[in-house]
């Protein structure tokens, strides 16, 4: 293994860490100042101009909170619970292209985070699907029955909005005939998915919201019954994690869907100017989080028998029901979608 090899991954892998956790930071200043917007009032505004150092005096606070561990406890899970559910959320994005080519002095470089694998939709419902043990070990290894039952709950939830999750993404494989992100995206350079899959990419969203545990999702950490849900005994740095994995598996959601539905970094005359692939592929990104944000905005919680009604009766079936479609109209047409 090469030299250049390694300095390449120790970058793409730096670059990773960066969006992750400089998003992290600002995607929640945005969500709080457009929220206040949406509901007629301010927001932060007073650490530094317009507010841009209010996430960075959140993080001193928090750094410098007391952690405690409650007394029944399982100490070791305790304290590696919130580092489990923070790992996927840093790791999925690995197989998501920035962009295509790049020619920097005179040699040319593929934008993708860290490798072109083949099976790169595999691979992304593989990491999507382990986010749930941390947040079922955080509480049952805080000793309370509160975190216990957000645990049992999450584990519920995302396990019944996963099989509708991975159905939405059958959609994108079969126009693609791979399931390669890259060949997906340069599947798109006529019409992007989302014109051929639009119950696709509202499953898709709405799955996927869910498995964040975002609102109207978020019944794992009801306030109004379990106290704060599985995180009820974390604080400090350990708490800090928590939001860390949720903010940053927005992110990630963000990023495939914008790959997988809208064409990734493709848009007008990129192919002549590389930069432009990045940019196209962040301003998706964030109107995918908007999105995400407006809804937490918009609509109530649901109750939770109606929350996995709504998972196992209406999603599913009709994620069955776009698959059973999408094949049949790409059989009959002989694949010319």
């Amino acid at each position: 293994m090469s030299l250049a090899l390694l300095i390449e991954w120790a970058i793409k892998s730096v670059v990773i860490i960066l969006i992750i956790l400089g998003g992290f930071a600002y995607l929640t200043l945005l969500e709080r100042r457009t929220l206040a917007r949406i509901q007629v009032r301010i927001g932060p505004n007073r650490a530094g101009p317009w507010g841009l150092l209010q996430p960075i005096a959140d993080a001193i606070k928090l750094i410098f909170k007391e952690e405690l561990t409650p007394r029944d406890a399982d100490k070791v899970l305790f304290f590696l619970a919130p580092i489990i559910t923070v790992i996927p959320a840093l790791i999925i994005l690995a197989v998501i292209p920035l962009g295509g080519e790049a020619t920097l002095f005179g040699n040319t470089y593929r934008l993708d985070l860290a490798s072109n694998v083949n099976v790169g939709v595999l691979y992304i419902l593989a990491i999507a699907s382990i986010a749930v043990y941390g947040i079922v070990i955080a509480g049952w290894s805080s000793g309370n029955k509160y975190a216990l039952m957000g645990g049992i709950r999450s584990s519920a939830q995302m396990i019944s909005y996963e099989l509708a999750l991975g159905l939405s993404i059958v959609g994108p494989i079969l126009l693609a005939q791979s399931m390669s992100v890259d060949q997906i995206i340069d599947g798109q350079r006529g019409l992007w998915y989302v014109v051929l899959q639009p119950v696709g990419f509202l499953i898709f969203m709405l799955a996927s919201i869910a498995e964040v545990n975002r609102a109207p999702f978020d019944m794992p950490e009801a306030e109004q019954e379990l106290t704060a849900g599985y995180h009820t005994e974390y604080s400090g740095m350990k708490f800090a994690l928590f939001f860390m994995a949720e903010y940053g598996k927005m992110i990630a959601v963000s990023f495939i869907a914008a790959t997988l539905f809208l064409g990734g970094y493709l848009g007008p005359y990129v192919e002549r100017f590389w930069w432009l692939g990045p940019i196209y592929l962040f301003i998706k990104v964030l109107f995918v989080l908007l999105i995400i944000i407006w809804l937490r905005a918009t609509l109530p919680r649901f109750r939770y028998d109606r929350l996995m009604e709504f998972g196992w009766k209406i999603l599913l079936p009709l994620a069955l029901l776009n698959v059973l479609v999408t094949g049949a109209i790409y059989v009959l047409v002989g694949g010319a979608v």
